[in-house]
């Protein structure tokens, strides 16, 4: 009798398997919403609170919602600069590819930053004043609480204000 119920739970516990199995191969692949490939970033034009030039595309979140997490990644051409800011909430940013200048105060000296290359992670706090450019061509992942927010030291350097 143990021998017969042993059997039947194998037997059962095989043909579940083999039919997952087969479910899976017949489901056609599709690529996850969630997960991107680097060449599947969706890249679009930068918000008008940084300069022209620079792309920048949404992995999670809304980066501009009144509250929520969100993943950003910024794509900067050699030279690019973002002028003296601070944020109301915490940044943190991971370099992806090449080498991110960063400096800290009111104003913009290139003089005085550090170079981060890739694989390289900070976090700045809220009300922290920084400026940022690009040696060679950057890319950079930015993930926090939204809103994410860019305060310039110097009004007149907001982009969107030149329009």
């Amino acid at each position: 009798m143990k021998r017969n119920v042993y059997f039947g739970s194998l037997l059962v516990v095989l043909l579940c398997g083999v039919t997952l199995v087969f479910t899976m191969r017949a489901q056609s692949p599709s690529p996850a919403k969630n997960a991107f490939t680097p060449d599947a970033v969706p890249y679009g034009p930068a918000p008008a609170s940084l300069a022209p030039g620079a792309q920048l595309a949404v992995l999670e979140g809304n980066p501009a919602g009144s509250s929520g997490d969100y993943t950003v990644r910024l794509k900067m051409p050699d030279g690019y600069r973002v002028a003296p800011h601070w944020h109301p909430y915490r940044e943190n940013v991971t370099v992806l590819s090449g080498n991110f200048k960063v400096g800290m105060g009111d104003r913009f000296d290139e003089s005085k930053m550090g170079v981060f290359p890739a694989g390289s992670f900070a976090y700045l706090d809220p009300d922290m004043h920084h400026y940022a450019m690009a040696s060679g061509e950057v890319v950079v992942q930015v993930h926090g609480q939204a809103p994410f927010q860019i305060n310039y030291v110097n009004p007149d350097d907001d982009p969107s204000r030149k329009k």
